[in-house]
C-alpha cells in the first residue's frame, strides 16, 4: 500500500454500511480458531516469511530480487496445476512483470471478479505486511477456490510497483494490467485488492482515522476494514456482507470519497479510473500499523491467527462476488 495520495477531502456525508459501530472484540474472547483456520495460519506464516525473510526489500531499487520474487510466484502456482501468464512490460531498461491466472466460471464464465495484490514493497522495507500479506492470502484464496466452478470466473492477479515511485503513475503495475486488458475487452464485473492484512491490535487508540471519520468506527484495531468509494455502496456491502457471513473476526465498511485519505491507496485505484467497481480490504495499513513502509515491517509483527481469520472471510467475500456454484451449461 501506498502513502502518496492525493490531498484528503472532508466529505459532505459518509456512507457506510452499519447504522451503529460494531462491537470489535479482544481477540481473547473470538471463537477457538478452526482447524481449517488453524492450518491457514501456518501457511499464511511459511509464506508471508519466505517473502519478507528469504527475498526481503523487493523493487525497482533490488531488480533482481523481484524478478526472483515473480519467478518463485510464477513456480509455486505452476506447481499447485495453475496456468501463469507472465505479463511483462518495461520502463528506463528493467523488466516487470504481473502475474496472472484463473479459476474458470460456468454459466458466466466469460466474465470474471478480478482478486490482486501487489508483490513489490517500499524501499526500505521487507514488506510482512505490507505487503507479503496480501500475497499470501492470494495464494491462499487460489488454493481453496482450485476446482470449484462458479458462476463468474475467478482472475488472480499479484501486481508489480504498488509502491512508489510508481505509485498512480503509468508504470504502476496494475495501471498497466487494466489499460491492456480494458484494451483486449476483458469483462471485469468487479476488482478486490488485498493489501496489508497481518497487523492487528486490540489495544484502545490503536486505529486510526482520517479526521471525518473519528468516532465514527472503532478505535481498536482488529478488524478488516472494507473500503469502497462513494459510488460503490452496492458492491461495498455485497462484499462486506459475503466476508461477515463467513469470518470470525470483525468487519467494517465505507463508501468513502476518493479523495479521502487511504480510500484509493492501493491498486483498486487503477481500475476506478476506467470505470470498473473495485474495492480495497485491508488492515489499513499506516493508520494502525506503526511498521508501515519501515525497516521493521517483519513477520514477527503480524498477528497469523487473525489473518487467518480474515482469509475465511475473503473466502465468503469473493464467493459472494463470484456467484454460487455453476454449471458450464446449465443451472
Amino acid at each position: 500500500m501506498s502513502c502518496t495520495a492525493p490531498p484528503s477531502a472532508t466529505p459532505q456525508s459518509v456512507q457506510k454500511q452499519q447504522d451503529t459501530a460494531p462491537v470489535v472484540r479482544d481477540a481473547a474472547e473470538l471463537p477457538p480458531l478452526t482447524s481449517e483456520e488453524a492450518e491457514l495460519a501456518r501457511g499464511l506464516r511459511t509464506d508471508v516469511a519466505k517473502l519478507s525473510q528469504e527475498f526481503g526489500e523487493r523493487n525497482s531499487g533490488s531488480i533482481w530480487t523481484l524478478a526472483a520474487v515473480a519467478d518463485y510466484l510464477n513456480e509455486r502456482l505452476s506447481s499447485e496445476g495453475f496456468a501463469v501468464r507472465r505479463l511483462g512490460y518495461e520502463h528506463e531498461y528493467k523488466a516487470y512483470q504481473n502475474l496472472e491466472f484463473d479459476v474458470p466460471g460456468g454459466r458466466w464464465g466469460d466474465r470474471c471478479v478480478l482478486v490482486g495484490a501487489h508483490y513489490d514493497t517500499a524501499a526500505g522495507s521487507p514488506g510482512a505486511d505490507d505487503n507479503a500479506s496480501g500475497v499470501a492470502a492470494v495464494l491462499a484464496l487460489a488454493k481453496h477456490f482450485r476446482g470449484q466452478r462458479r458462476r463468474r470466473t475467478i482472475r488472480f492477479v499479484l501486481f508489480a510497483n504498488e509502491e512508489p515511485p510508481f505509485f498512480q503513475t503509468p508504470q504502476m503495475g496494475s495501471v498497466v494490467y487494466v489499460k491492456q486488458a480494458v484494451a483486449a475487452g476483458d469483462q471485469i464485473d468487479a476488482m478486490v485488492s488485498i493489501d496489508s492484512v497481518g497487523y492487528f491490535s486490540s489495544k484502545e487508540g490503536s486505529q486510526k482515522y482520517p479526521a471525518a471519520l473519528d468516532g465514527v468506527y472503532p478505535n481498536a484495531g482488529n478488524f478488516v476494514a472494507v473500503v469502497g468509494r462513494s459510488d460503490g455502496i452496492d458492491l461495498v456491502e455485497k462484499a462486506r456482507a459475503g466476508f461477515a457471513a463467513k469470518a470470525s473476526i470483525p468487519v467494517i465498511s465505507g463508501a468513502l470519497p476518493q479523495t479521502m485519505k487511504g480510500v484509493g491507496w492501493s491498486d483498486h485505484w487503477a481500475f476506478w479510473q476506467h470505470g470498473i467497481p473495485a474495492i480495497l480490504v485491508t488492515d489499513t495499513a499506516v493508520l494502525r500499523n506503526p511498521h508501515y513502509h519501515r525497516s521493521t515491517d517483519k513477520v514477527e509483527h503480524l498477528d497469523f491467527q487473525s489473518m487467518a481469520r480474515a482469509v475465511v472471510g475473503l473466502q465468503g467475500l469473493v464467493a459472494a462476488l463470484a456467484g454460487p456454484p455453476s454449471k458450464v451449461t446449465a443451472e
